[in-house]
């Protein structure tokens, strides 16, 4: 099953290989795009923090909070981003254990990640995830509970802004909320091909 696996990736970056650079991206009306009114005299992370809201995320801005609400809902085994874990470890209590490499052979392990962002989207409470910043991507979508975190300055205030700073990375993942899915009755599942909360840890 692995070679047939490492087989087919192969190919697809032999075949990726030939193409000459990106599609560019389709040119629009920005003015179209905006939800003026919605953004109109309003602070950015404010924005973002409403928006992420009304998807079932949750944006916390100190780090104690985001220990507290894992603490609660009995969230103590996770992943850390290493690159996180010096800023973070202080906060945790001797009730946590936080792993450092994300076992692939053991996913039910970690009840939570935490992995760095590249940003967010005020306009939609869309946290964006690349392979630039996230360590690994298994430790972002196979917990039940993911916490992005990223500065406040890396806030698109919209979608357009956003697309206009995309830069080079081939692999991006705009997350709003957690994942959902619906039945042919219309009845919201969430947590079913990833992450069931979704966390937004903005830092200064």
């Amino acid at each position: 099953m692995n070679g047939t696996r490492e087989q087919f990736l192969r190919r697809v970056n032999a075949a990726l290989a030939l193409l000459p650079k990106r599609a560019p991206l389709p040119q629009w009306d920005d003015e179209l795009a905006v939800a003026r009114k919605l953004m109109e005299q309003r602070d950015t992370l404010e924005l973002f923090i409403e928006r992420i809201n009304l998807v079932h995320g949750l944006a916390l801005t100190d780090v104690p909070a985001m220990v507290e609400h894992l603490r609660k809902g009995k969230f103590l085994h996770g992943y850390c981003d290493p690159v996180l874990l010096p800023q973070l470890r202080e906060h945790f209590g001797p009730d946590f254990i936080l792993e450092t490499e994300f076992d692939r052979t053991r996913p039910d392990d970690y009840a939570f990640g935490i992995t760095r962002a590249a940003g967010a989207i005020a306009e939609t409470g869309t946290i964006i995830l690349d392979d630039t910043t996230t360590s690994r991507r298994l430790g972002a979508l196979a917990p039940w509970v993911h916490v992005a975190v990223f500065p406040r300055a890396s806030i698109h205030r919209t979608v357009v802004d956003a697309v206009a700073n995309l830069g080079g990375d081939p692999n991006i993942i705009w997350a709003t909320g957690p994942s959902k899915t619906a039945d042919i009755e219309g009845i919201l599942i969430e947590g079913v091909h990833g992450p069931g909360e979704q966390i937004a840890l903005v830092l200064d």
